[in-house]
């Protein structure tokens, strides 16, 4: 009996996807507490950013009068002006008058009938800060930012779906916003399987008992989901037995979003997780043509999303970066889920072409060239720490010192 052919990533991602429907619950945050989250409203500015024209320097405001025309050449030797006022940031000045120059600081609002800011290093103070000569040529505008040169007045500064940083909140904060709506946090099971997998902290290494490993998969999978916003619950390990898997996923159906799995989705005896979730509900997905990561599954255990990894280590990372990431955050309501790659020269030769698409952690050098990892097992997670990325390589591609190819951080697939 022929095998069908293995489905493609793209095809995968996109089918997966398409069962992705965004939450609809929503929460209201302190803006202080919406890191990572995902906007649920657009997020419109209802003042103009900076509000007034205000000083991009500390020094001296000049008058529009006392500057020379467009296209004017500049008055010949340095001009000196009476300083009538201070201006700080926090306070208003008093209108400046022709042939008076204004003390200002940097965020200070300019003076009604001000022109122009130069900079105190172009300066002379005389007569302890009574008077002021100009040193520098001064052009209309200079050193000025205008109402609203940053953000408009009715602008919409972040749409919905944007997944919040540090930066987009302070953004926030600077039209005003103390509350965020955003999407709340997908709930999702976690479990591995695996008889062989022993918790680190219950056995010492001395007396690790013959064919046991410690189970890796299950702290890079929940700070993975964690770091995705979801809110995990981390049901342990599930032994390798039919009656304990279906409990498992009947379980970890209730209340639950998605279930994320690591291990037993291969062909293997030992395997239960895929006649398991046929038996509760329907399985969509099995087997992308990717290396590492082949046994993946997808399917439906009642109104929760399955997820299965499998159970190499690196496997089960690459898959979640690959395929469990983008559909978390599609759950939260991001549009732009795909990961951004850049292209970089490969400082090694990959003469082994696979008919499936391959993943090979690289590490960026200082001249910016990418080295390949020595051994490229999927059950060799140190690879992972060791680089800083992937090099993404189509179905049937080689690489030749010097090639330019796709690389794909880990600062993009981590978080």
């Amino acid at each position: 009996m022929q095998r069908s052919p293995l489905q493609s990533l793209d095809d995968a991602l996109a089918q997966l996807l398409a069962q992705a429907q965004p939450l609809t619950q929503l929460q209201t945050l302190c803006t202080f507490e919406a890191d990572g989250r995902v906007l649920a409203a657009d997020a419109v500015s209802p003042l103009h950013i900076p509000p007034w024209d205000n000083s991009a320097m500390d020094g001296y405001a000049l008058h529009s009068a006392d500057l020379p025309a467009d296209g004017a050449p500049p008055p010949p030797g340095p001009l000196e002006f009476p300083v009538t006022q201070r201006i700080a940031a926090g306070s208003v000045g008093q209108p400046l008058l022709p042939g008076q120059a204004a003390r200002i600081f940097t965020g200070a609002p300019v003076p009604a009938g001000a022109g122009a800011v130069v900079m105190q290093e172009q300066c002379e103070v005389l007569q302890q800060g009574a008077r002021v000569r100009v040193q520098a040529a001064v052009r209309a505008g200079q050193n000025i930012r205008r109402a609203g040169e940053d953000i408009a007045q009715g602008a919409t500064v972040l749409q919905a779906g944007t997944r919040l940083t540090p930066a987009a909140l302070g953004l926030a904060a600077s039209i005003g916003l103390d509350r965020l709506t955003v999407v709340r946090r997908p709930r999702v099971a976690l479990f591995s399987t695996g008889d062989e997998l022993i918790m680190p902290g219950t056995v010492a290494p001395q007396q690790l008992p013959p064919g046991s490993i410690y189970n890796s998969n299950r702290f890079v999978l929940r700070a993975l989901l964690q770091r995705l916003g979801c809110e995990v619950t981390d049901l342990g390990n599930v032994p390798d037995e039919r009656e304990a898997t279906v409990a498992a996923l009947r379980h970890a159906a209730q209340g639950h979003d998605a279930i994320v799995t690591s291990g037993g989705v291969s062909v293997g005896e030992e395997d239960h997780l895929k006649p398991a979730v046929q038996a509760l509900g329907q399985l969509a997905l099995w087997q992308i043509a990717i290396k590492p990561g082949k046994p993946f599954a997808y399917g439906r255990v009642g109104d929760a999303h399955f997820l299965g990894l499998p159970g190499n280590p690196v496997a089960s990372l690459i898959t979640c970066c690959l395929l469990v990431r983008p559909f978390v955050l599609r759950l939260q309501g991001v549009q732009n889920v795909a990961p951004r790659a850049v292209l970089a020269a490969a400082d090694f030769v990959w003469p082994r072409a696979d008919a499936r698409r391959e993943f090979l952690r690289v590490r960026v050098q200082e001249d910016g060239t990418l080295a390949l990892f020595p051994r490229q097992s999927s059950a060799v997670l140190s690879s992972t720490v060791w680089g800083d990325g992937v090099v993404d390589l189509a179905p049937g591609q080689t690489v030749a010192r010097g090639d330019q190819v796709r690389y794909l951080p880990f600062a993009t697939l981590l978080g």
